[in-house]
């Protein structure tokens, strides 16, 4: 039974998450749905079969848990001597106790490392620097930014107990009880993640090597209480030595990896949130890739250190985040919370106005975005602490902004937008757009443009839109987490020319979305202009005036799919904007929204966003956008080949809309993103992201589906037939419900049948 494999210290353990109460069982179960997508066997257990795998865990208030049978421990120190014994034989010099200084910068890339013993000379440098990845970062002649922090980390080691559990006796993880427990030299190793963590260094004054740090009891107390209280049979144990060790954590709990954005060749691989060992092996292997490659073998936006920009490097920032940071790492994570430090960074002109309308906020890129808006009368505090798995309680409120959006007139604040300016004096702009994007930008002044950015392999490194504001200057719109990702993207690709210039402009202006039917008589009556469509035709863009403000860039499109305007406003004016579309707008039944209500409208149209849906693994021709993609354009763009060679073998996935049938909005557990999806009983693909349709009175789950593989495991092309008359399902923590899988809207064929149900029921009524 206690069978142990021994390879670098490695010995098969199992692991056990477990559950104090319904919400986090749920939570595991959402997890163990996950993980099997993965391959990943695991298993929902009782109780009782807890206590059967480890005989020390007290099972009174558990009420289930998630098994890993096959989880496993090593040994840090013998791992990291076998990686580099093994690198020395394949010539690897590695110089220990030596001081790097700066890395040397020319012409934006790595030219070298000076050290205290002198000067390497480098094609690549890696800031795999852990807690000194920080200093390491400033060290450089061009600074890089790499934003992690500090802070003491606890574990307790006992002596030998007097009934040795076995080696290989399963892991305890008690995220309830903030600890996690292990075999060791036939005690236990217990350490936690508290609610009040210790930050350190935050002034600089760093470790000069890695060493522990001073015991503090009266911290680890609460740690040391719920360790006895899951196993109180340790009552009688002899500690061994309490340790204290700096960890370092990142801002949103996800490591750092990837070539840092300012810097050409500089990569970072840090910031492990005390899970180095966990994740060396995946990380390694995804950053020699990068390395060699130029890309990873797997989607990592999640981890790249292009997610963050230099404002996330303040010190004070990091210090109080981590505060945040450490404790949610076992912190019952629910559907849509927010981190609650560090914010009020980055804000519109409007928050103060709209923050008295009861906007409840969230956080983007440090950009504070409403969610949606409180009405007056109701109850603020019960819904800013709502946290659930099933129907939230702002489901009214969403629902109401939403039908505002469809009847009448809504605002909606996306100031947080990412929006880049490219210019040149002659056609340099145009020749690089159509470079970079696969649509055609050759357009007429004040046309809008939807496109993508591919790499070589044909995926999405960055979706906008783009709007030709004159001949030779470009205003590039796109997601607000691409700020500094797309910026690094453009100038990777731009030629060393003088005369073309590009400029974030992200701050120059406040947006403003009108959605809805009656946004073209706000607009109209505030500019003198008639907006109807034959006027303003869609995906079109007019300097105006709205109010008493000059050279406001209204655009006919709202990104859900809906009638309306996008009004780029230079901040100067965007107060007085806000306040005459409010006044004007009242007549016609204006209200404010977020971007709950956002959501709801572009996922029941099928539109789908980069970061959620779209990745630098999709193409458009997975996601039907091929009609964004213009192969007969006189230039070259990059990824053309990689589509056409697609488009011959054909497509081996496919983005689909699935609406969920027998699923009772009141009482089941929602999706959200991540849930498998099966076709006929098979695995065929997941979700990526999720909402309520107010219009179509379901739920809809947008993500890909694949068929399975062809007899020698090569991927099958998809067909819309395979699409259409399969029977699917989606499993929403182990519970599968049916679905109904389409390759456009649902929207058009629901409002059809809901108003013929309605005039059935109206017809009975009125016969009665």
């Amino acid at each position: 039974m206690w069978s142990v494999v021994c390879v670098a210290g490695y010995v098969k353990t199992g692991s056990l998450c477990l559950a104090q109460n319904q919400d986090r069982f749920i939570s595991l179960k959402r997890l163990a749905s996950r993980l099997k997508v993965m391959g990943i066997n695991c298993n929902i257990i009782k109780p009782k079969d807890v206590a059967k795998l480890h005989p020390l865990v007290n099972i009174h208030d558990l009420v289930g848990a998630l098994h890993l049978p096959e989880d496993a421990v090593v040994s840090p120190p013998e791992v990291n001597h076998a990686l580099a014994v093994a690198a020395a034989r394949h010539g690897v010099q590695i110089l220990e106790r030596t001081s790097v200084q700066q890395v040397l910068v020319e012409k934006g890339h790595v030219t070298a490392v000076e050290t205290d013993r002198g000067s390497i000379q480098c094609e690549y440098f890696v800031n795999c620097a852990g807690q000194w990845a920080y200093e390491l970062g400033q060290a450089s002649e061009v600074k890089v930014s790499v934003p992690l922090h500090g802070c003491e980390h606890f574990y307790l080691l006992t002596k030998p107990l007097q009934e040795p559990l076995p080696p290989n006796a399963p892991v305890v993880i008690d995220m309830d009880g903030r600890i996690y427990v292990r075999p060791w030299q036939g005690g236990l190793l217990s350490g936690g993640f508290e609610k009040n963590p210790k930050p350190i260094f935050t002034e600089g004054r760093n470790q000069l090597e890695i060493q522990n740090m001073q015991e503090d009891w009266d911290h680890f107390e609460p740690m040391l209480s719920a360790l006895l209280r899951r196993m109180p049979n340790l009552e009688s144990a002899e500690i061994h030595q309490l340790v204290n060790c700096p960890e370092s954590f990142t801002p949103d709990m996800r490591c750092l990896m990837g070539e840092t954005p300012g810097v050409s060749s500089y990569y970072v691989l840090a910031g492990m949130n005390s899970s180095g060992l966990a994740f060396a092996g995946g990380a390694g292997k995804y950053l020699a890739e990068w390395m060699t490659y130029g890309y990873p073998a797997a989607n990592v936006w999640p981890l790249d250190i292009k997610r963050f920009g230099n404002l996330q490097s303040s010190r004070t920032f990091l210090r109080h985040r981590v505060m945040e940071v450490m404790p949610l790492l076992y912190e019952l994570k629910v559907p849509r919370w927010d981190f609650q430090t560090g914010r009020q960074l980055r804000t519109s002109p409007l928050y103060d106005r709209l923050d008295t309308q009861g906007a409840r906020w969230m956080e983007k890129h440090g950009f504070e975005r409403p969610k949606y808006f409180v009405p007056p009368g109701k109850d603020l505090l019960s819904l800013d602490q709502s946290k659930t798995f099933y129907k939230p309680d702002w489901f009214d409120i969403v629902g109401a902004e939403v039908k505002c959006c469809k009847e009448a007139v809504c605002v909606i604040d996306m100031s947080s937008f990412t929006k880049f300016e490219l210019t040149s004096t002659g056609d340099q702009a145009l020749e690089l757009l159509q470079h970079l994007c696969a649509n055609d930008l050759d357009v007429p002044v004040g046309h809008i443009v939807h496109t993508g950015m591919l790499n070589e392999r044909g995926g999405y490194e960055n979706d906008c839109s783009v709007v030709r504001i004159s001949k030779n200057s470009f205003f590039i719109i796109s997601p607000t987490d691409q700020q500094v990702h797309c910026w690094s993207w453009i100038k990777k690709h731009m030629p060393n020319d003088p005369h073309l210039h590009l400029e974030d402009v992200s701050w120059k202006y406040t947006a403003l979305n009108l959605i809805g039917p009656r946004a073209m008589d706000v607009l109209a009556e505030l500019s003198y202009v008639s907006m109807t469509p034959e006027h303003f035709p869609s995906m079109f863009c007019k300097e105006m005036s709205v109010g008493y403000a000059n050279g406001i860039r209204v655009m006919s499109m709202t990104h859900t799919g809906e009638p309306g305007f996008m009004l780029y406003i230079p901040i100067e004016y965007a107060l007085h904007v806000y306040n005459e579309v409010m006044s004007v707008g009242q007549k016609y039944g204006i209200r404010n929204a977020g971007y709950y209500a956002l959501r709801s409208l572009r996922i029941e149209k099928f539109f789908a966003f980069w970061g959620q849906d779209l990745d630098a693994f999709t193409t458009p021709l997975e996601c039907g956008r091929e009609f964004r993609v213009k192969f007969d354009k006189d230039t070259d763009f990059i990824g053309r080949e990689a589509l056409l060679q697609q488009r011959q073998d054909g497509v081996t996935r496919r983005f689909v809309m699935l609406v969920l049938e027998d699923h009772d909005t009141e009482l089941d557990l929602w999706p959200w993103w991540g849930e498998p999806v099966y076709r006929n009983g098979q695995l065929a693909g997941t979700t990526t992201s999720s909402a309520y349709s107010y219009t179509l009175e379901r739920h809809v789950c947008l993500g890909f589906v694949s068929p399975p593989p062809g007899p020698e495991g090569l991927p099958t092309p998809i067909t819309p037939d395979f699409i259409n008359r399969g029977d699917y399902e989606v499993d929403i923590a182990g519970q599968r419900y049916p679905a109904k899988a389409k390759l456009y809207p649902f929207s058009s064929l629901f409002a059809q049948q809901k108003r013929r149900k309605d005039g059935m029921e109206l017809s009975n009524l009125q016969g009665k």
